[in-house]
């Protein structure tokens, strides 16, 4: 079968966040063998497609292509890069055009390719429930928060806001002190140090639960990112900037119970798993 490794969120090679992805003519293999190759792979994410054809899966009257995404260690219940890299892939093979309805296990997600190569993703909103700080978060992070949100069941983050972008960028957290603290990981946010060089707020995310460490650019936390910082700025459209040592950048656009989440992607690797 053919595989691709992209990188999304970025408009260059070795940037932003990649993800394996891989298109099916027929049915889905095994979950076993899906899990396998994501492992194999040993990205955040990689991206499974297959066309829907009339079989009654996953709500296809709403959708054109089933979609699922592995860790290297468990499938999870919605991806934002995975599923850009995967519309990437679409449009760059000439398999889809324009828009093209991903039916997922989290709902029917849509993605728009645009003129200048990049692409939107159309997803929903994160609700945010101010909590008190954990126990214990301010030593795994080696940082005290300034405010914590739990996030929608979509995404299941805990979203904690820090005092400025040199102590986001600087976090060496514990791993295993992060873990088991939110039901999927930890997003550490905080304002721009200077808006004027193109984006409004940093991010990084921790996701040690389903064996990520660090996720370079994580597209579905931008759906609790978007809302929490349109809030605090007074803007529905803004820019982020992700990630630690690699980093990436996601157009957001607040459009109520829907995030609008706009990136680029770049193939870079395009092969063939032999077994």
């Amino acid at each position: 079968m053919r595989i691709r490794i992209v990188d999304a969120f970025t408009d260059r090679p070795f940037a932003g966040n990649p993800a394996g992805v891989m298109l099916f003519d027929g049915p889905f293999p095994d979950d076993d063998r899906l899990q396998a190759v994501a492992a194999e792979v040993n990205l955040s994410e990689t991206a499974f497609a297959r066309p829907l054809d009339g079989t009654g899966e996953r709500d296809e009257g709403e959708a054109d292509w089933a979609l699922r995404w592995f860790t290297p260690s468990t499938e999870v219940d919605m991806c934002g890069h995975a599923t850009l890299a995967a519309a990437h892939v679409l449009h760059t093979t000439g398999a889809a055009t324009g828009t093209v309805r991903f039916a997922a296990r989290c709902g029917v997600l849509t993605t728009t390719a645009h003129d200048d190569g990049s692409l939107t993703l159309d997803f929903p909103t994160s609700s945010l429930t101010p909590l008190a700080v954990p126990d214990g978060l301010a030593e795994a992070l080696g940082a005290a928060p300034l405010s914590v949100h739990g996030t929608s069941d979509h995404i299941g983050d805990l979203l904690v806001e820090l005092s400025d972008e040199r102590t986001v960028h600087a976090l060496t957290p514990d791993w295993r002190a992060l873990a088991g603290r939110s039901r999927r990981g930890i997003i550490v946010t905080a304002p721009a140090a200077d808006p004027a060089l193109g984006y409004d707020f940093v991010s990084r995310g921790f996701f040690p639960n389903v064996g990520i460490d660090e996720d370079p650019v994580t597209g579905s936390a931008h759906t609790a990112l978007a809302p929490f910082w349109a809030a605090r700025l007074g803007r529905t459209e803004l820019t982020g900037l992700q990630g630690g040592a690699r980093r990436g950048r996601v157009r957001t656009a607040l459009r109520g119970e829907r995030t609008l989440l706009t990136g680029r992607a770049v193939t870079v690797i395009d092969g063939e798993f032999l077994v």
